[in-house]
């Protein structure tokens, strides 16, 4: 990539930045004590639009497949989950000092960043090659040769400019807190930095009191924690976010196949949400986990280039087995059909449901030349997007208020509708555009004669005259999950 296709990227994503915070779908948190890093709040029509992704999100797994239910566990939990899970021991980032700035760093993602760069050179061995080569180092824990490699490959802090770097360490990412009401008496807990573990811990409770039969999976969405090091590009990475995550149990030996099939049904679930498909490209892993035996990432194409948005992953029995080891307690399912009993395997898909929403925000964001003027609008799916119409009167006068808060009545209960009647017909449109609103309904005064209204579509800007009485079922059908649903 050239330099000033970057620059242009990175001036994307300010622009979409700022359009977030200004038409109210994300702001920094605690802005007016300056904010903190890395943490942010969703305004009134972001939390519409991730509520309807996760609603989306959660229908596909759950309405769509007979075997799969859901659950809602306790973002905390017993301390020796996270030993079990090996979180205590080993969820770790190589973290790097530059001692001229003093400012902290990923290693593994300064690195990333430099082949990256490579890689939009068009040098595509010398960026495979140092990613193999750091990958190397971080499995052998050689931090001595990974920050001899930094400065081999000329990896300058991006404040001070230099190299300066200090000895490489390992730094946990969970946080910690106090549970107990006396000091003394308290122990340490974690706030949890997955959501996966919720759903192992609760496998037999869900398998016996939903009556479920191996292969079945267990659905669930909910906050996480990190301390993350190097927290940047917006809300891609959080210290606060949220999962979507679906842990599916099979028989030992079928989980390559489920493997497979979850990968492709997932790719197809992001299509159908309207990401292009050259924006979309499946990373298989070459250094897989200890607990995994495969392992993929669907990217997507950021301003920011092609990052992570979900990871589908084949865990083997790691996880059930090792709560059976720390626990003491039976972590095993009888099959019937091959009559014997067996710790499953799992195949997971996690996806953040704050990224979701950025690569949503990205792809939607439109801006175009139209008669010389530039125009800009959010392109959402109707079904995702947080306004699904406007009821915009032409006056305040002659009725057509009391008439446009009539159809407001009529449709609220169904869907998320605004009203609106300051400022000119034509602002109110371009206000509407700009938070995505598919359908801006105009009630004028042949609306009083007739009991028709003008449609407004948001990407064409074609109007068009229909009956009130069909608002109603063009609007449950253009709205409808259904639409994403046939596509998957």
């Amino acid at each position: 990539m050239a330099k000033s296709e970057q620059k242009q990227e990175s001036g994307l994503l300010k622009d979409i930045i700022a359009h977030a915070k200004e038409y109210g779908f994300v702001y920094p948190s605690s802005e007016i004590y300056d904010g903190l890093q890395a943490v942010y709040d969703y305004g009134p029509y972001g939390v519409e639009l991730k509520n309807n992704l996760k609603r989306l999100w959660w229908e596909s797994m759950t309405r769509l497949n007979g075997n799969i239910v859901g659950l809602d566990a306790a973002i905390f939990m017993h301390p020796t989950t996270w030993k079990a899970s090996g979180h205590v021991d080993s969820f770790n980032d190589p973290m790097v000092d530059n001692k001229d700035s003093k400012k902290r760093y990923r290693a593994d993602v300064l690195i990333e960043e430099k082949a990256a760069g490579y890689e939009n050179e068009g040098n595509q061995e010398k960026a495979d090659s140092l990613l193999a080569s750091m990958g190397r180092l971080l499995e052998a824990e050689d931090f001595t040769a990974l920050r001899e490699l930094l400065i081999e490959e000329d990896i300058k802090c991006p404040v001070s400019g230099t190299t300066n770097w200090t000895e490489i360490r390992q730094f946990n990412l969970m946080f910690s807190t106090q549970v107990g009401s006396v000091s003394e008496d308290s122990s340490t807990i974690y706030l949890r930095p997955e959501t996966a573990q919720g759903i192992f811990v609760n496998f037999l409770n869900v398998q016996k009191t939903a009556r479920m039969k191996v292969p079945f999976g267990i659905a669930q969405i909910g906050k996480a924690f990190r301390n993350e090091i190097v927290a940047r590009q917006f809300i891609f990475r959080m210290r606060e976010f949220e999962q979507m995550e679906m842990q599916f149990f099979v028989r030992p030996g079928t989980e390559l196949e489920w493997y497979k099939h979850w990968a492709d049904t997932r790719m197809s679930w992001h299509k159908a949400l309207g990401i292009p498909e050259e924006n979309l490209r499946r990373h298989d892993h070459e250094k897989l986990a200890h607990y995994a035996n495969a392992a993929l990432d669907i990217e997507y194409k950021f301003p920011f280039g092609f990052k992570e948005v979900e990871g589908i992953h084949s865990r083997t029995d790691f996880d059930l087995k090792a709560h059976q080891e720390f626990s003491k307690k039976k972590q095993q399912y009888f099959d019937p059909e091959v009559n014997k009993n067996y710790i499953p395997y799992v195949v997971e898909t996690s996806i953040g449901a704050d990224r979701l929403f950025l690569m949503t925000l990205c792809n939607a964001f439109t801006t175009q030349e139209v008669e010389g003027k530039s125009r800009a609008y959010l392109a959402l799916h109707p079904a995702l997007a947080p306004v699904k119409a406007a009821i915009l009167p032409l006056t305040k006068k002659d009725g057509l208020p009391d008439k446009g808060k009539a159809i407001f009545d009529q449709l609220k209960y169904d869907f998320n509708i605004i009203y609106e009647e300051a400022g000119s017909i034509g602002k109110r449109y371009t206000r509407q555009d700009l938070i995505g609103t598919p359908f801006c309904i105009a009630v004028d005064h042949q609306t009083l004669e007739d009991d028709t209204v003008t449609i407004r579509h948001r990407d064409t800007t074609e109007q068009e005259r229909v009956p009130i009485a069909d608002l109603h079922g063009r609007l449950a059908t253009a709205c409808s999950f259904k639409n994403v649903f046939e596509k998957i």
